[in-house]
C-alpha cells in the first residue's frame, strides 16, 4: 500500500514538473545547440543496445508465432502476424524498458550528481534558470532520440523476424515481407508510433524529474537511479494500457470510416 501511495505521489509531482518544463519551452526556449548535443549523445550511446533489443524481440515473436500458426497451416502469414504483434504492442514496450535502464538511469544519475554537488544551485546563483539551461535540452533531446531509437528498434524487429523466419521455419524473406501489409494496416502502424512517442515523453519526464530533485548526497543519487528505473517501467506499463485502449478506438473508427 505504501509503494502504491509513493507511485501516485511521484506521478502527480512529475505532471507538475512537466507543466513547468512545457511553460519554459513556450516562453523561454533553450539553445538549439544544447538540444542537438543531447540528441547526439543519447542516440550514439543507445543505438547499438536498441537495435540489438529490437532484433531479438522480432526474432522471438517470429519463433513464438511460428509454433502456433504451423498447426493451422497458416505459416505463409507468419510475417504479418509476427510484425503486427511486435509493432502494435510487444516491441515498443520491451524496447522502452531497455531505454529506461539505459537513457533514464544515465540522465537521472547525471542530473542527481549536479544537484548534490550544488552545480544546479550555482546556475541559479548566476541568474540563469536551471530548467531552461539543463533540464529542457535533455527533455527535448531524450524525446526526439527515444522516438527515433524506438522506431529503429521496430525496424530491426522486422529484420530479426525475417532472418528467424527463414532459418527457423524456412519461409522465404520475400514471402515473409509480402504478407506484412495484409495484416499490419496503417492504423496499427500509427498505434505503434503513438506508443513510441508516449513512452519517450514518459521516460524524459520521469528521469529529469528524479534527477533534478535528488537529495542525500552520493547515496541519494543511487536511490534516484533505482527509483527512476522502477517508476519509469511502472509508468510505461500504465501508459501502454492507456495507448492500447485509445489505439483500439482509433483503429475501429478508421475501419468504420473507410468501410
Amino acid at each position: 500500500m505504501k509503494a502504491i501511495f509513493f507511485f501516485f505521489d511521484d506521478f502527480g509531482s512529475s505532471i507538475i514538473f512537466l507543466k513547468d518544463i512545457l511553460k519554459t519551452m513556450i516562453f523561454r526556449p533553450c539553445s538549439r545547440r544544447l538540444v542537438f548535443e543531447q540528441i547526439w549523445q543519447v542516440t550514439i550511446q543507445s543505438l547499438p543496445t536498441t537495435a540489438m533489443a529490437g532484433f531479438f524481440v522480432g526474432a522471438i515473436m517470429t519463433v513464438q508465432f511460428a509454433m502456433q500458426v504451423s498447426e493451422f497451416g497458416a505459416l505463409p502469414y507468419l510475417g504479418g502476424l509476427a510484425t503486427s504483434g511486435t509493432i502494435r504492442e510487444i516491441g515498443p514496450l520491451l524496447i522502452a524498458f531497455m531505454l529506461s535502464g539505459k537513457v533514464g538511469a544515465y540522465t537521472s544519475a547525471e542530473l542527481g550528481t549536479m544537484r548534490v554537488t550544488e552545480q544546479i544551485d550555482a546556475i541559479r546563483c548566476l541568474g540563469a534558470d536551471p530548467i531552461q539551461e539543463i533540464i529542457l535540452p535533455r527533455f527535448i533531446g531524450i524525446i526526439i532520440s527515444s522516438f527515433f531509437l524506438l522506431t529503429i528498434g521496430l525496424i530491426m524487429s522486422v529484420v530479426g523476424g525475417v532472418i528467424l523466419g527463414y532459418f527457423f521455419s524456412g519461409i522465404n524473406p520475400e514471402e515473409y515481407v509480402r504478407h506484412i501489409p495484409t495484416i499490419l494496416a496503417w492504423p496499427s502502424l500509427l498505434s505503434g508510433l503513438i506508443k513510441c512517442l508516449t513512452f519517450a515523453v514518459v521516460l524524459a519526464t520521469i528521469c529529469t524529474y528524479k534527477g533534478y530533485f535528488t537529495t542525500g548526497g552520493a547515496k541519494g543519487v543511487g536511490r534516484s537511479v533505482v527509483s527512476t528505473a522502477v517508476t519509469t517501467m511502472m509508468s510505461i506499463v500504465v501508459a501502454d494500457w492507456g495507448t492500447s485502449f485509445v489505439g483500439e478506438i482509433i483503429i475501429n473508427m478508421c475501419k468504420d470510416y473507410f468501410l
